[in-house]
């Protein structure tokens, strides 16, 4: 630690407020308006102008211990933990529930290097460890809170130290914004020839039925109540086991069926294309290299020999098909397409099986060069979140001025 430096306890320099606990704000006890309700939304957006909650003078004055004040520093401690804003002038007045945590710093801590400091690895690391519950994370107690140690400056260098990282913060957010942008560009790119390609059809190109271009078929799950049905003969595919690196893949590995449960189920041929056709990943798409399995939430087509399974992947992959998909999807809380209803879904081809294959090389190119440009930005993104987390060691190791 840099010389001049000093180790606090957090709870020597803040005041710790934590939100009522029990039956003392109930929402029972809300009102149409009055007086706001801050809760954890407005630490974890950093928002203070959406209030969902209210409650009336009484209860207002009753609970003034929990108002919040233009300076304060509030902190999320349930699920999302550790995110923090701070208390801007003109807010509504009115006072935190129990998923938050209100400090209030004294004059030997700046309130933007405490606000950096409990953003930094260091502090995050800190209340993960101490933090309680299995499910539900909670933060822990302010008692123990108060324990934490901080390496403090003098106030002067906080601000400076404050300085240095709003700037470089900023400069690396430009960066990453810029790396964001060119990754959603790239993968519109990959899109956009697919919408040249399916949306220009030629002459000679066949409109047909999924069933009538190969064998379809919707996946079944042995009983799970016997673990004999399952091992290593087969492997078993399920929804989250599709397109799992977004070039249609499949992966194979996470369950397998045996011999007992192969002989229950139906196979899928290799060189089979595989569509979710229900819940919230319906329209999710891939392909099969190998004869598998799968379950019911999963119906797949196998082409017939003067068609290529390739291609079909990339024109079930067009907002042509999944289109008929969502529009041909119940309306209800779970979409769901049955296969009676898909395999009579309209696909479009060249006659040509050598056409075909001519724009499986074309497209499998394009998505090779795609994916090495995604992952060039998804390094420089990840970079920049790395920066920032060196960033933030060096300047509470005083290592950064």
């Amino acid at each position: 630690m840099r010389q001049g430096w000093e180790v606090k306890k957090l709870g020597g320099i803040c005041e710790f407020v934590r939100g009522p606990f029990g039956g003392s704000l109930k929402k029972s006890m809300f009102k149409d308006s009055g007086y706001a309700v801050y809760e954890q939304q407005h630490a974890i957006y950093n928002q203070f102008s959406s209030i969902r909650y209210f409650v009336d003078e009484n209860k207002f004055n009753e609970m003034n211990r929990f108002k919040l004040n233009a300076g304060d520093l509030i902190m999320s401690c349930s699920g999302t933990m550790g995110k923090t804003a701070i208390v801007p002038q003109n807010i509504k007045e009115g006072i935190i529930n129990q998923a938050l945590l209100k400090l209030t710093p004294s004059e030997k801590i700046n309130i933007n290097f405490l606000k950096i400091w409990m953003e930094s690895p260091d502090f995050q690391n800190k209340i993960n460890d101490l933090s309680q519950g299995a499910a539900i994370k909670n933060v822990a107690s302010v008692k123990i809170l108060k324990e934490i140690d901080i390496n403090l400056p003098q106030i002067r260098e906080q601000k400076q130290i404050v300085e240095v990282l709003d700037k470089a913060f900023a400069d690396i957010d430009v960066i990453k914004a810029n790396a964001e942008q060119n990754l959603k560009n790239t993968k519109e790119l990959f899109d956009s020839y697919l919408q040249n390609i399916f949306s220009n059809p030629s002459n000679d190109w066949e409109l047909s039925k999924i069933k009538d271009i190969g064998l379809t078929q919707t996946g079944s799950t042995p009983k799970t109540s016997d673990p004999l049905n399952f091992g290593n003969a087969i492997p078993f595919v399920k929804p989250a086991d599709i397109n799992i690196d977004g070039n249609g893949c499949i992966n194979y590995k996470n369950m397998g069926l045996s011999e007992k449960g192969k002989e229950l189920s139906r196979i899928i041929p290799k060189n089979s294309v595989l569509m979710v056709c229900i819940g919230a990943t319906i329209t999710k798409i891939g392909y099969s290299l190998f004869d598998i399995t799968c379950n019911q939430q999963i119906n797949t087509v196998t082409p017939k020999a003067n068609i290529d399974f390739k291609f079909i992947y990339y024109a079930m992959s067009h907002s042509s098909f999944t289109s008929q998909v969502l529009h041909g999807a119940s309306q209800a809380t779970l979409p769901i397409i049955n296969k009676s209803k898909w395999e009579t879904l309209n696909i479009l081809y060249p006659q040509s099986l050598q056409e075909q294959q001519k724009i499986v090389e074309k497209l499998d190119n394009i998505s090779k060069e795609v994916k090495l440009l995604e992952e060039v930005y998804k390094k420089k993104i990840e970079d920049c979140e790395e920066l920032k987390k060196s960033l933030l060691d060096k300047a509470f190791k005083g290592e950064l001025i």
